[in-house]
């Protein structure tokens, strides 16, 4: 197997002299490190680096380079996409390249390690392919950053850490993302104002309701400026400022099936559509009716 190239798959693996029982280390490699496989045995590979450290390490600890080229790529997709909500694994869980226990894995993620939320994906479970499609049961799976990592892990792992902010209003909503549209300053204090989406009846969306959340500086409090329901809505959001005005863009689906983006704009202390688009990957922002054009300062009760 001479000139194949793999990817060191933990957070550090020991290089050993020999694969024999008795063996000493000769050095150590860091997750991503590129080796180049001389050999391979059942159970070991036989490794160079770059700078001519040779060794032996388990298979096992290695991963082949079109699967780590795609966590690569799975990293480049989210570059610019804002995460959708924050929080960590509630155990030991398997990160994969694609949203299905089959799909090759990229690592092992630890307990309580801090992940990032960009997408959510619901999937069939293993053998369900014969069942009637009322009865099949699905997982739902999340595109996850971790560290220098992206993968995709069983959503049941990933418990979301809500800000302290929001967490009266979660507590009767299935709060499933938030995105900070701007902050605010009061009194030296950035305070972030959020658009949040919760869940409620199907599962089929990632979200049926939104709620704006702006900081009232007067009373030093949070207040719902916006609230809408009756969503088919998609991860994820994205945000964009324009002349100081955040703007937030949905992707949702209609009666029809057809996928479209409605376009806000947080003016001031009010939100308000401001038009849709076709499709969910276009950036153009619909046509400004004069209204949302000229925007004066509210008081923020202040």
């Amino acid at each position: 197997m001479h000139g194949e190239v793999a990817y060191v798959l933990p957070d550090t693996v020991d290089v050993v002299d020999t694969p024999a029982e008795v063996r000493m280390t000769v050095g150590s490699l860091k997750a991503g490190a590129r080796v180049d496989v001389l050999k391979r045995t059942r159970n070991w590979a036989q490794i160079r680096t770059a700078n001519n450290l040779s060794g032996w390490v388990e298979n096992a600890d290695l991963l082949e380079a079109q699967t780590y080229e795609g966590g690569q790529q799975l990293l480049r997709d989210i570059l610019n996409v804002p995460p959708q909500a924050d929080g960590h694994t509630g155990g030991a869980v398997n990160l994969h390249l694609e949203p299905s226990r089959d799909a090759p894995q990229l690592t092992q993620l630890p307990q309580d390690l801090k992940v990032q939320i960009f997408a959510r994906q619901l999937v069939d479970r293993p053998g369900a392919e014969d069942q009637p499609s009322a009865d099949k049961q699905r997982d739902a799976w999340y595109l996850i950053r971790a560290n220098a990592r992206a993968g995709w892990v069983l959503g049941r792992f990933v418990d979301l850490d809500i800000p302290e902010p929001l967490s009266p209003y979660a507590q009767g909503t299935n709060l499933v993302s938030w995105v900070v549209l701007r902050t605010v300053d009061d009194d030296g204090r950035a305070m972030p104002e959020y658009l949040a989406a919760d869940r409620m009846g199907s599962q089929d969306a990632d979200f049926s309701h939104i709620r704006v959340f702006t900081w009232w500086v007067k009373d030093h409090k949070y207040v719902t400026a916006y609230v809408e329901s009756n969503l088919k809505g998609y991860f994820p959001t994205r945000i964009q400022t324009v002349d100081g005005v955040p703007y937030f863009r949905l992707r949702l689906l209609d009666d029809r099936g057809e996928k479209y983006q409605r376009v806000y704009g947080l003016f001031d202390t009010k939100t308000r559509a401001i038009g849709e688009v076709p499709g969910w990957e276009s950036t153009a922002m619909p046509t400004l009716p004069p209204s949302h054009l000229h925007h004066h300062p509210a008081h923020r009760g202040g």
